[in-house]
């Protein structure tokens, strides 16, 4: 979240799509009622179902599952044409008035640079800005210009009219027009929109070009950094948040670090792309400090074993040989026969991946799979035969299963990160049950096991694994606190920081401010700089005081980054330090220093003259309309329809096959013979979460079983009537890759939608059910889910695919 739960009270419009907050989270969506009960907002709902959060809605509109992109452009369209934009909002912090490169173009749904028979754009190179003899890039203020980024998207844009979204997202003509004229009064300064959206819009193989047009309509309004603005992310469950801020990804580090490419086996090349240094002089951006944050997490992890002399332990690092081992190469790796071991903590993938058959056939030849969950998964049974549910021959699994039961985090102690980026201590309510140990137990204690037969045996390139610090009073167990402090950092030696206070050894850090690249500081994550200092755990404060009456909270946990609770805040005033509208007050320049109601997103004592931009993590210092070499598809978001269309084409390129879906996604060569046509599996499909369900870890819980005990799907009226089915029926619901049995709900909530010409149902599926647990056992929902995904995030297309119904 650019900005956080309490400020969705600020906000004067509420758009919620790719999310159903009410259902899926009931807690914060009280953050909502409160902009409605206190500041009149009003709330608007696009979605294919009337959900929950529709019901409460001011305003509702249905939508064609994977099209938020045709809708946005649209949208994105219409301000512009209409001239509702913040105008001294995007010509200052925003990339509108430079110059593009006159290589780049765009024609029939395909940037420059795409090679066809890679399915990827191998040549970026004109997805820049043209630069001045002075290493800048050209600019026009006047945004006449052909190639500057303001005509470039206007161009782009101009094909998305009213008639063709409606025709694409089979929305009525009339409340898109609503919809649009009402999101465009929030170009006014002094009100403000904020964008709810959760996994609805991330599951798609378009998932972050969907939350970039977001950003953009954002950025057009000027509601970036603004109180009641922004762009929100709704984390579906506890500490998903802090699972990306600590670098369990394939391919990340800590605090959105990255690992070196096999490429990049020289230390200062690796730090000097990182930094950004070659792309131009003077660039502004804070991942200038990037060796400063490397060097210190080395030093964490290796302690004094990280030293200039072996460039702080860079060796140890492993050097991945394609840009990412997600999780679906690591299963496609596993299908064929490539992987012989995985550990599996804290994930039931059977249940949660794309192909559930797929994934089945890809663990059965493994030699051993560890599952570390403090209950029984789907994938820790998955060889078991559990009747229609799991049907697999046992006998010919030879995968031996090792079950580690673990604890849960009530009893624990330790921080949650929410999606206000808030770091949050909790205390264990009680000890675990039996055998089960924490996870740091079991790690660590695997680790040391590694570690002596290491030492006794010795082994191809032992050195990360025996150089590693490991200074903790019972290395079995490591403490929750004293990982948090290291996660926070330390000073490893005596320095003086840039406000000439004297750190001594051992001290804990203020912020990251204090972070060196010489060895005289240690931090386990640089974003998480902060947390523990020597005021103590910052993390577990409760101040829910609020002096100003803006919805911040400064007192209650810690945010990172330095405890700021709306990123970009700079940009909540105008380029002489002066808030755009008084009642949308935040930070300012009050004569001498930086002042506000929330921790200034920018150097306290820079003055505006110094010419510095909000966008501080990007070296241009605005907002980018046009994004370079840093995604996938292209530098501006294209509709393109889910790998199962339910219509065939792409109404916007209805010529070129090779961009009715998203060219560079992620997909597999043995993947393209499991995808459903519309001719056999005539309904769109998608998955979501029920209030009464915890993922799949609830239907272990009487209680929830007995709230929802059976597992069902949605179908609308008209649909039913067609099929012959009625409410209670049991209907039978499959795609290309097989199917599921489940009771079927005929609903109003539902309703057919008019699409290039046709009529398009969906099909709603909860995801909950599955063969362990106390509820009745039922079908896994992603049995039905084609196994490819996002070309940026690999996150899979679980919310638009294709099924058929039957009555059973």
């Amino acid at each position: 979240m650019t900005n956080t739960w309490t400020d969705i009270a600020n906000a004067n419009l509420i758009l919620v799509m790719g999310g159903n907050a009410a259902e899926a989270h009931p807690c914060g969506f009280k953050w909502v009622t409160e902009a409605k009960a206190h500041n009149a907002a009003r709330l608007i709902v696009i979605d294919p179902r009337f959900t929950r959060t529709a019901s409460v809605a001011d305003y509702y509109a249905p939508i064609r599952t994977g099209t938020d992109i045709a809708f946005m452009g649209g949208l994105i369209n219409y301000l512009l044409t209409e001239d509702k934009i913040q105008h001294e909002y995007v010509r200052n912090y925003t990339d509108l008035s430079f110059l593009v490169d006159p290589g780049f173009t765009f024609e029939d749904g395909i940037f420059s640079g795409y090679d066809a028979a890679k399915r990827r754009y191998t040549d970026k190179t004109t997805w820049n800005y043209q630069y001045a003899a002075d290493g800048f890039a050209m600019v026009d203020p006047t945004l006449q210009d052909p190639r500057c980024v303001y005509q470039l998207l206007k161009q782009h844009y101009s094909r998305y009219n009213l008639e063709l979204v409606s025709q694409i997202c089979g929305m009525p003509t009339e409340s898109i027009q609503k919809i649009w004229e009402e999101i465009a009064t929030c170009s006014a300064p002094g009100k403000t929109m904020t964008i709810l959206y959760a996994l609805g819009w991330t599951q798609h193989s378009i998932g972050s070009q969907i939350i970039r047009s977001a950003a953009m309509v954002q950025l057009l309004l000027g509601n970036v950094g603004m109180p009641g603005g922004g762009v929100n992310a709704l984390r579906g469950h506890s500490n998903i948040q802090g699972l990306t801020d600590l670098g369990l990804l394939s391919n990340t580090l800590t605090g959105y670090l990255t690992l070196p490419s096999d490429s990049e086996q020289d230390y200062d090349t690796y730090i000097f792309k990182r930094a950004l240094k070659p792309l131009r002089p003077g660039q502004m951006s804070y991942w200038q400090n990037y060796g400063k944050f490397h060097v210190s997490l080395m030093k964490s992890w290796y302690g004094a074993n990280a030293t200039a002399d072996n460039h702080w332990g860079y060796d140890y690092l492993p050097k991945i040989d394609v840009p990412s081992y997600d999780i679906l190469k690591m299963f496609d790796m596993m299908g064929q026969g490539k992987v012989n071991g995985y550990m599996c903590q804290g994930f039931n993938p059977i249940a949660a991946l794309p192909d559930k058959n797929r994934v089945t056939a890809a663990l059965a030849k493994l030699k051993w799979l560890v599952i570390m969950d403090p209950l029984a998964t789907e994938t820790s049974e998955f060889w078991k035969n559990v009747g229609p549910y799991n049907d697999v021959k046992s006998a010919d699994i030879q995968t031996e299963v090792i079950r580690l039961p673990t604890t849960c985090f009530a009893e624990e102690d330790g921080s949650l990160v929410n999606s206000s980026r808030w770091l949050q201590w909790h205390w264990k309510g009680a000890d675990g049950p039996g055998l089960a140990r924490t996870d740091i137990r079991i790690m660590s204690e695997l680790f040391l096991r590694l570690r002596q037969r290491y030492q006794a045996n010795g082994g191809a390139y032992a050195e990360p694994m025996m150089k590693l610090s490991w200074p903790y009073k019972v290395p079995e167990e490591p403490s929750p606190e004293e990982l948090a402090r290291e996660i926070n950092g330390s000073a490893t030696a005596d320095f003086t920081d840039a406000t000439g206070a004297t750190i001594k050894a051992g001290a804990q850090l203020a912020g990251f401010g204090q972070l060196k690249d010489d060895g005289s500081t240690a931090s386990g994550c640089w974003i998480f700089c902060g947390s523990w200092t020597e005021a103590g755990n910052q993390m577990a404060r409760r101040d829910n005081s609020d002096p100003y009456g803006t919805h911040q909270h400064q007192g209650w946990a810690w945010a990172w980054p330095a405890n700021r609770r709306i990123l970009y805040n700079r940009a909540s005033c105008d380029p002489q330090g002066k808030p755009w509208a008084e009642n949308k007050r935040l930070v300012w320049w009050n004569g001498k220093t930086w002042a506000g109601t929330d921790i200034p997103d920018y150097k306290a004592d820079s003055p505006p003259e110094a010419g510095m931009n909000p966008f501080i993590m990007a070296p241009e210092g605005v907002g980018r309309f046009f994004t370079r070499d840093n995604m996938a598809e292209g530098p501006f978001p294209e509709h393109y329809e889910p790998f199962e269309t339910p219509i065939g084409i792409n109404p916007l390129h209805p010529n070129n096959k090779g961009a009715t879906s998203n060219p560079a996604a992620r997909i597999f060569d043995s993947v393209w013979d499991t995808l459903g046509v519309a001719k056999d599996y005539p309904y769109a499909a998608t998955s979501y979460r029920l209030t009464e369900h915890f993922h799949f870890w609830s239907k272990h819980c009487k209680l929830n079983a007995i709230t929802q005990p059976e597992q069902f799907v949605e179908i609308g009226e008209v649909l039913a009537k067609e099929k012959g089915i009625v409410a209670g029926d049991k209907v039978r619901v499959s795609s290309r890759r097989g199917f599921i049995e489940a009771v079927a709900v005929v609903t109003k909530r539902i309703r057919p939608l008019q699409v290039n010409g046709q009529v398009v149902h969906h099909i709603g599926i909860p995801l909950h059910w599955g063969f362990t647990g106390l509820t009745r056992h039922g079908y896994l929902t992603n049995t039905l889910v084609p196994f490819l995904g996002d070309g940026n995030s690999q996150t899979p297309e679980s919310k638009s695919f294709l099924v058929n119904v039957e009555k059973v």
